[in-house]
């Protein structure tokens, strides 16, 4: 996991060594969970608060990107966007999910999540939902005797435009390197 020295994000960048005979996939899914908020007013309105986030997806880019609608004209943007950079072969269309009860399931935690346990894919939907997430999965292949790393990034900016930039800047497998 690095911060980034560029920009206000961070990475987490994850290497899968295949030390076998034969190829293998594997299948990733990232998670977290979206405030867009200052600490106390998530502390003091969690759920209200959450309320005000719409998310959409980039497929351009595999990214899923959320924004904080403001309340008042004089409030700042803020936008998140988070999205994969593989060095190696995806082997599926990649899936997101932007609603933590869809991921959670009914009657469960985290740990024990519908969207990990049931093996079902990914809901694929966006918009403005009760409890926002940012929820990737990509499968990739790894081949006999090779590594296949994977890049997650967050990245977060005070307009569209400019996560748009930044999302294009860090979708290279360069920029890793440059965030270290």
């Amino acid at each position: 996991v690095l911060v980034s020295a560029e920009d206000d994000g961070e990475v987490r960048r994850v290497s899968l060594a295949n030390s076998g005979r034969r190829p293998r996939e594997i299948e990733l899914t990232s998670y977290c969970e979206v405030v867009l908020a200052t600490p106390a007013a998530d502390i003091a309105h969690p759920a209200f608060s959450k309320m005000f986030i719409e998310t959409e997806y980039l497929p351009e880019f595999g990214a899923v990107v959320a924004t904080r609608r403001r309340r008042a004209p004089h409030e700042p943007e803020i936008w998140v966007a988070h999205f994969p950079v593989v060095e190696g072969e995806l082997t599926a269309v990649p899936q997101y999910e932007t609603d933590r009860a869809r991921f959670i399931g009914r009657g469960r935690d985290l740990g024990s999540a519908a969207a990990m346990t049931e093996g079902g894919p990914l809901s694929n939907t966006a918009g403005t939902v009760l409890d926002p997430i940012l929820s990737l999965r990509i499968r990739v292949a790894i081949p006999a005797g090779k590594v296949t790393r994977i890049a997650f990034w967050t990245l977060v900016a005070p307009s569209r435009a400019a996560l748009l930039d930044l999302v294009d800047m860090h979708h290279d497998r360069n920029a890793y390197d440059r965030a270290k």
